[in-house]
């Protein structure tokens, strides 16, 4: 009677699972889909100035890739590229004024604007300061771009475009990402399609939406809008500025947009899985408001979601539960079928689709292991600052 009672409730739970992947399949925006890219546009008549923002904290080894791309953008208006030395030991602000002497392009400026006081973290402190200097030059637009993203010639041209038809505030781009060794294959793709499920893109677009998202490698944002949701002071605290900004903009009233990338690239590499785990847990438990009871409720769902159908498949198969195996394997068929879009976008085979659960468990174990690092202190770690829970600073 036990046994049959635990098998029965294997059943349901294998059932719930299935309800949960075909409600988002069918009404979570479409996250799965991969054709959300630059909205339609036209070229302006009259081109707005752009004030390009690379805020840069020991970034010798990535500049070379990805700064000539931005100082060779084929824009028609006036551009200009200001490069934030964030405090760097490895010679990235002479490296950068080198990389502009050798190829020319676009002007650039090279700034530092010292240690970040309390309650900022260094990538804010650096963008304060390179929006100070880029609108010392009155710029319609600036472009936000990190400095291990390489763009493509009409990059600039593009997303200026977009934005001037679309009439938005602040136009994203989700750059594609390095996948290269095998553990960026089994685990990029799978980023970024937890980032669309969590923010569907399609939902961002829409005028009315609460969701808000951006990815903060390439972020196009009209002045206007920056001065009116007080960008970067009004997220200064911010592990995960991008959705931040996004926030703030939209809060503000502002249009927003984000899509993924065709010609807008990471050069960062993540060749082993302790760099992509580093990656992942430095900022999972503040994406999750450094609440115990989120992290609880965050690896139930992660569970029910991407564990059970497998588990759910071998046990019922092999307990003699028809049901289970069923409801299992039929959860995890529509698992995959999800995620294959995301593998054709990059480029992967597509038998690392089945692979989706083991890559959700390894992210699993990133968010746990990324709150017990905030418990001992050390989380949010990056390029040897530490940034606090945002209520355990001070103004």
């Amino acid at each position: 009677m036990g046994q049959t009672a635990q098998v029965g409730a294997f059943v349901w739970i294998s059932a719930v699972s299935l309800a949960a992947w075909l409600w988002l399949l069918l009404c979570q925006g479409f996250f799965w889909r991969t054709d959300v890219r630059l909205p339609p546009r036209r070229d302006p008549r009259d081109w707005p100035s752009v004030g390009v923002v690379v805020p840069a904290r020991d970034e010798a080894d990535v500049l070379p890739l990805s700064l000539p791309s931005l100082l060779a953008q084929d824009y028609p208006g006036r551009a200009e590229v200001f490069l934030v030395d964030d405090g760097s030991t490895d010679g990235t602000g002479e490296l950068a004024c080198e990389l502009a002497r050798r190829h020319g392009g676009l002007p650039l400026t090279v700034g530092s604007p010292g240690e970040p006081p309390p309650g900022w973290t260094g990538k804010l402190w650096a963008v304060r300061h390179g929006i100070g200097l880029a609108r010392a030059r009155g710029p319609e637009f600036l472009l936000l771009t990190d400095a291990d993203i390489a763009h493509a010639p009409d990059s600039l041209r593009a997303l200026v475009a977009a934005a001037r038809t679309g009439g938005f505030d602040a136009v994203s781009l989700m750059a594609r990402l390095r996948v290269a060794s095998g553990w960026e294959q089994l685990i990029v793709p799978a980023f970024v399609y937890f980032f669309a499920q969590l923010y569907p893109f399609r939902r961002i677009g829409r005028r009315g939406s609460r969701t808000a998202a951006a990815a903060g490698g390439c972020v196009l944002l009209r002045t206007e809008a920056a001065e009116r949701a007080r960008i970067p002071d009004s997220i200064r605290q911010a592990v995960i500025d991008d959705v931040a900004l996004a926030r703030a903009v939209k809060k503000g009233g502002g249009h927003i947009w984000l899509g993924l990338a065709d010609r807008v690239d990471s050069v960062r590499p993540y060749p082993r899985l302790a760099d992509l785990w580093r990656m992942v847990s430095r900022s999972a438990y503040a994406q999750l408001r450094h609440s115990p009871l989120l992290l609880a409720g965050t690896v139930a769902g992660l569970t029910l979601v991407y564990l059970v159908p497998p588990v759910a498949l071998v046990a019922g198969a092999a307990a003699g539960s028809a049901a289970a195996a069923v409801l299992g394997g039929a959860a995890w068929l529509v698992m995959t079928a999800t995620y294959v879009p995301m593998l054709r976008y990059y480029g992967r085979p597509l038998w690392l689709a089945p692979l989706l659960p083991f890559t959700a468990a390894l992210y699993l174990l990133m968010t746990v292991d990324s709150a017990v690092q905030h418990r001992r202190g050390r989380g949010a770690a990056w390029k040897g600052r530490t940034y606090a829970r945002p209520d355990a600073v001070g103004d």
